[in-house]
């Protein structure tokens, strides 16, 4: 397969900084359906931490620049449903009171994307040729879900993956208590949340679990092996680049 319009990838702070084979699988996904692709090295955070903290002045100083880097892009694809939120969403928030950099905002949130919504949504993909011989369950992460609706379309390429048993946990939409600096400020109640999704990732005897952020999933490896557990912890392009 084969695909000419290139694509401009938007790499996650958390995954450049901490988790760039998360970054070189989508690569390698994105390559074997023929993509051209591009990575800006002067993109930098797309400004949500700083959005969520109320510090609007420092988000708007990071959303104009990611605006300028990534305008002329034609698609743009981001291993985290999070930032594509962001940009999505709360970019307009933002510049609701200068009309100039708004159009530029909602010009650039149309043509930014998720991984699995680009691949399955865009480019009508469902089977990659992937393998992954064992039992894997799904999280789903609150702003992918809530923010920008992708539910199904993470499921249906697992349910493509050839050798996977796929088995759905109790409560996979609740929050995982990461929430970026919500894990910080709350420190308690995040630890009481994300013991709740560890344990219903492990009542599901899963070999993996897999999910589309790598803030949840860092939060979620964490608890796993506090309370000794085994099971891997896969970005969702780590399992179809296999």
């Amino acid at each position: 397969m084969s695909n000419e319009q290139p694509v401009t990838l938007f790499i996650q702070c958390i995954v450049d900084t901490h988790y760039p084979a998360v970054a070189e699988a989508m690569v390698r996904v994105l390559r074997r359906l023929g993509i051209s692709l591009t990575c800006p090295g002067d993109q930098t955070c797309c400004g949500q931490p700083a959005f969520n903290s109320g510090y609007r002045r420092q988000a708007r100083t990071a959303a104009q620049h990611f605006i300028e880097v990534f305008e002329n892009s034609e698609i743009i694809v981001c291993p985290s449903g999070s930032c594509v939120n962001m940009v999505r969403h709360h970019y307009a928030e933002l510049f609701q009171n200068d009309s100039q950099w708004l159009a530029r905002a909602r010009n650039l949130a149309r043509r930014t994307y998720e991984f699995s919504e680009y691949l399955v949504d865009v480019l009508r993909v469902e089977a990659l040729g992937a393998r992954f011989d064992g039992r894997v369950t799904y999280h789903d992460s609150c702003h992918l879900l809530r923010g920008i609706g992708v539910r199904q379309q993470p499921r249906t390429l697992l349910q493509h993956v050839s050798g996977m048993d796929f088995i759905e946990m109790r409560d996979s939409d609740y929050c995982c208590g990461f929430g970026g600096t919500f894990s910080v400020k709350y420190p308690d109640i995040s630890d009481a949340m994300v013991t709740d999704k560890a344990k219903n990732i492990m009542a599901t005897k899963a070999d993996a679990v897999v999910g589309c952020d790598m803030g949840c999933l860092m939060n979620i490896r964490g608890k796993l092996s506090r309370l000794g557990s085994d099971i891997k912890v896969m970005h969702l392009a780590q399992i179809l680049a296999c």
